[in-house]
C-alpha cells in the first residue's frame, strides 16, 4: 500500500499496529471488519484534511480491510496547541458541508461510528434529522436490549424547540471524544479515527465535554473568539451528547442507558 518495505512493527491496541518501513517513516496500519468502515475513514480523513484547519494524519493507501496513515509522533498536551486546536475545529466546521448527514465525498451512506454502523442520510433541518437519523435508530436498538428511555422520546418530540438557532450543515469529526485527539511531540493537537459528515458545530463540543479533554476550557475559549457560539450553547450540550451516549449504550449497556436518560431531562430543563 505504501511502496516501502515494512521493517517491524507493534500493537497499538485493537486491530492497529504501528509499523516502520525501510526508509525510516513510521505509519498506522488499522483493519476493519466492513470496507464500508475502511471507505469511510480515508474519505473522513481526506474530507477533514481538505479544510486544511486541523491537522489530521495523512492517508498512504488502503485496500477493504487495511487502511494506512501517517503516524504522529505522540507528546503532551499544551495550552498553546489547545487554542490552536479550537480555532481549527472553528475553521474545520466553517469548511462546511453540502447538507445535514451528508458523508465526506467519496465516503458511504453506511458508515460507522466506532463499532456502530452509522447511516450518512441527508436531512433539510437539523432538529427533524437529528432525531430520525441520530437518535430514533439508535433509541430502538436500546429498547430492543430492554432499556425503555421514554425522556429520549420526549426529546425527538421537543426538538424544534430544544435546537436552538438554527446554524448551517458543519463539516464534523463526528466522533470527538479525547481519545480521538493525539497530542503530538511539538504540542499540536490532531485529529484521528473520524465519524465525519455533515451535522452540528455543537456536537463535535459536546463530544468534547462527555469525556474531558486536556486544556478544554482554552480550546472552547479559542473557538468561541474565532467563531462564536450561539447563546445558550452549554445549555445544550446534554442534547447533543444524546447521540453518542447512545451508541454507546448500544455497544456497552445499560449504564450509558442510564447516563442518555440523565442528558436528556437535562435537555428538557434547558
Amino acid at each position: 500500500m505504501t511502496g516501502v518495505a515494512a521493517v517491524s512493527g507493534t500493537r497499538l491496541g485493537g486491530t492497529a499496529h504501528r509499523v516502520t518501513l525501510a526508509d525510516g517513516s513510521a505509519v498506522v496500519a488499522k483493519r476493519h471488519d466492513h470496507r464500508s468502515a475502511v471507505l469511510a475513514e480515508v474519505a473522513g480523513l481526506r474530507w477533514l484534511a481538505a479544510a486544511d484547519a486541523v491537522p489530521v494524519p495523512a492517508v498512504r493507501g488502503h485496500d477493504d480491510e487495511w487502511l494506512v496513515v501517517d503516524a504522529v509522533a505522540t507528546g503532551s498536551p499544551s495550552g498553546a496547541g489547545a487554542e490552536a486546536l479550537g480555532r481549527g475545529l472553528a475553521r474545520l466546521h466553517e469548511a462546511g458541508a453540502d447538507a445535514f448527514g451528508s458523508p465526506p465525498p467519496a465516503g458511504p451512506v453506511d458508515a460507522w461510528i466506532g463499532l456502530a454502523p452509522m447511516r450518512n442520510t441527508t436531512g433539510e433541518d437539523w432538529p427533524s434529522w437529528y432525531a430520525e437519523h441520530r437518535l430514533l435508530p439508535y433509541l430502538r436498538t436500546v429498547a430492543d436490549q430492554g432499556f425503555a428511555l421514554p425522556e429520549v422520546e420526549r426529546v425527538c418530540a421537543r426538538l424544534d424547540e430544544l435546537a436552538g438557532p438554527a446554524e448551517p450543515p458543519a463539516r464534523l469529526h463526528g466522533d470527538l471524544w479525547s481519545g480521538n485527539v493525539l497530542w503530538s511531540a511539538d504540542g499540536r493537537a490532531w485529529l484521528i479515527d473520524p465519524a465525519a459528515h455533515g451535522g452540528h458545530r455543537e456536537t463535535d463540543l459536546a463530544m468534547l465535554h462527555l469525556f474531558g479533554c486536556a486544556h478544554l476550557d482554552r480550546i472552547v475559549a479559542a473557538y468561541d473568539e474565532t467563531a462564536p457560539l450561539a447563546a445558550g450553547w452549554r445549555a445544550r450540550i446534554p442534547l447533543h451528547q444524546l447521540f453518542p451516549l447512545l451508541v454507546h449504550a448500544v455497544l456497552f449497556g445499560g449504564g450509558y442507558a442510564r447516563q442518555a436518560a440523565q442528558a436528556a431531562r437535562a435537555a428538557l430543563r434547558g
